[in-house]
């Protein structure tokens, strides 16, 4: 794979999948991993973040 086509679809999420985690609250990493919460409300959360407990994710709803 070339250099130039990695990361290539990131390019058109907004910020470049760039904000802020909502249940570690770091800021501007890559938000690519979905989590849902015990509702059914998905959640973009970051690379960190995808073991967390289902109570850490139903938290950072509220």
């Amino acid at each position: 794979m070339a250099k130039t086509k990695r990361g290539r679809a990131l390019w058109n999420l907004p910020s470049r999948g760039r904000g802020t985690c909502p249940v570690c609250n770091r800021t501007r990493i890559k938000l690519l991993y979905t989590q849902t919460t015990s509702e059914g409300k998905a959640l973009k959360v970051c690379k960190r973040c995808i073991p967390a407990s289902q109570e850490r994710v139903d938290a950072a709803v509220k």
